[in-house]
């Protein structure tokens, strides 16, 4: 008797232990849910979280450009008030979305290729954990290498529209046509170098700390595991977002500094101050240039900018993953109607 009421609390055991159960069934919904998608349609999602996350946030990424740039000279070190009072004295609202058009010409293709490559090396490098930090990661740095090399050249004529006003350059055609006949087709790419190594770790530090935030506020409340709100999604975009600009603010200042370096001169010269260091750096290299700041400013320079820059980024990437994950949303209910309808997609 002793070992048949055993063997029945044996039997029956499994069915008293709910708390086990959550884990082991949470990564087979991730698993199922990003397989659930064509690569064209990580495209098309990716495409959109870009476009809405950049064009809400241009007039914050206005600011910081100026305060990066202007920390370049010895001229006093300016507040995210002072820069945005100088912008609106001086251009008006207008003067906070300049280049607007170049950011919303690069940031659709960019993003497009981000995400999806992000998706795919995420589902080779995860294998059979797909809450696999380290993959996250590298994933992330395989996605800025790739998006990078279509984002750059526009962000480079962005941040020189950003800076400049009608007597520098009317418009985005009129300054990729200048800088092309100008600089050379190299100026485009001047900062490509530095941004990889800027957006590595800052990528890799934000995709895995959102997946790991992500992950961490669904198990909160596991009953609705299979229903991730919009707010798990928004705030830990977030989380990842400020945590990684703080980080890499340095390495932004560099790059803003590359890639501005011959407007900056151009428009002190057209205000008669003189090139007073804004002239081109001795070299192209990062060391080179972190020296120069260093020296200016000292080590506060390279932090400049590092305020609107986290203001920028912490509800940028709420934007862009709720977007992201709204538009997966609707592509995974689109083939889940077109695989019951019996459509082959």
């Amino acid at each position: 008797m002793a070992t048949e009421a055993t063997a029945t609390a044996d039997f029956q055991s499994p069915d008293f232990r709910p708390v086990p159960q959550p884990p082991d069934f949470h990564p087979e919904i991730l698993v199922k849910a990003h397989d659930g998608l064509h690569f064209w349609q990580f495209m098309i999602a990716g495409s959109i979280a870009g476009m809405v996350e950049h064009m809400a946030m241009f007039p914050v990424d206005t600011i910081k450009t100026h305060m990066q740039a202007i920390g370049s000279c010895p001229i006093k070190s300016v507040s995210i008030s002072h820069a945005f009072r100088s912008i609106i004295k001086t251009e008006g609202t207008a003067g906070l979305y300049r280049g607007i058009a170049a950011m919303g010409l690069g940031a659709g293709p960019a993003h497009a290729v981000y995400f999806s490559v992000y998706e795919t090396c995420k589902k080779r490098f995860s294998g059979n954990n797909p809450n696999n930090s380290l993959a996250h990661a590298a994933s992330g740095v395989c996605a800025t290498v790739a998006s990078d090399a279509v984002f750059t050249p526009m962000d480079m004529v962005k941040q020189r529209l950003q800076l400049g006003n009608n007597t520098v350059y009317r418009g985005v055609l009129d300054c990729v046509k200048r800088v092309f006949r100008e600089e050379g087709i190299g100026a485009f790419y001047a900062s490509y170098r530095t941004t990889v190594l800027m957006n590595a770790p800052f990528t890799a530090v934000h995709f895995a700390t959102y997946e790991a935030a992500k992950k961490g506020l669904a198990e909160i409340s596991p009953d609705s595991a299979n229903d991730e709100s919009l707010i798990v999604h928004a705030t830990a975009g977030a989380v990842a977002g400020a945590l990684a600009a703080v980080i890499t603010t340095p390495l932004d200042v560099v790059k803003t500094q590359l890639q501005c370096q011959e407007q900056l001169r151009q428009l002190l010269q057209l205000h008669s101050v003189g090139v007073c260091g804004c002239d081109r750096f001795k070299s192209g290299s990062i060391s080179d240039v972190l020296k120069t700041i260093v020296k200016k400013d000292g080590y506060r320079g390279l932090l400049r900018g590092w305020a609107p820059r986290m203001l920028f980024h912490a509800p940028a990437a709420a934007i862009c993953w709720s977007t992201y994950e709204a538009s997966k949303n609707f592509f995974h209910e689109l083939n889940d109607s077109a695989n019951n309808s019996g459509t082959i997609t």
